[in-house]
């Protein structure tokens, strides 16, 4: 019962933050596939983050290139530009912010960006697990991984009735995974996308 109240009070705190117009439930099964990287979204659709790292690179400009961590303020040190706000913005549009300020001092400087981790990105453990947390989401991540990293399951908890509470298209959706099945191998792994919650309910017998 603690565990589900910790579910309870932690969803309520999430989705105080956001409009949600109606509810679903569904099987891992009804959840469509990813489209393009396993985590859900694809990597020029991605936002960074306070915490997020990237790799900046400029064509022959070594002093110029390397990796920069995002700031709680959402912004990085970078050399002439100094503070430059990244938060919010894709690795396509983080560079050309970069691309346009370096245009006031280098001739057609080539510049991408990619993001190499993405610690503003969590996803959320609860329930009947030994180490129950949040958790930094990584790109392909799967619900086997993440229960692996909150300590794995513990003996009272029910696997195949876990669920994952997800938030997309103003719709919140409660997918309930066969997380025995899946180890067992008789089910697909399920990708994990940033900000699910996952809840592993107490066996009931």
């Amino acid at each position: 019962m603690r565990s589900l109240s910790l579910l309870v009070l932690l969803l309520g705190a999430l989705t105080a933050c956001r409009t949600t117009t109606s509810s679903q439930t569904l099987d891992a099964s009804e959840v469509p596939a990813p489209s393009s990287t396993p985590g859900g979204t694809p990597e020029a659709q991605r936002t960074l983050g306070p915490g997020d790292l990237v790799d900046v690179r400029v064509y022959q400009e070594p002093e110029h290139s390397g990796v920069w961590a995002v700031s709680p303020e959402g912004t990085i040190d970078y050399p002439l530009c100094g503070k430059v706000h990244l938060a919010g913005r894709t690795s396509g549009t983080a560079a050309d912010v970069l691309r346009a300020c370096l245009t006031r001092y280098l001739k057609h400087p080539e510049v991408s960006v990619a993001i190499r981790e993405y610690n503003s990105k969590k996803v959320f453990v609860f329930g009947e697990v030994q180490k129950p947390g949040t958790f930094s989401y990584e790109e392909g991540m799967t619900i086997i991984e993440a229960l692996t990293l909150a300590g794995g399951l513990t003996k009272l908890a029910s696997p195949n009735a876990t669920q994952v509470a997800r938030q997309t298209e103003g719709q919140q959706l409660k997918i309930r995974v066969p997380v025995k099945d899946i180890r067992d191998g008789a089910e697909k792994n399920f990708a994990l996308q940033p900000g699910d919650i996952i809840f592993v309910p107490e066996s009931l017998f």
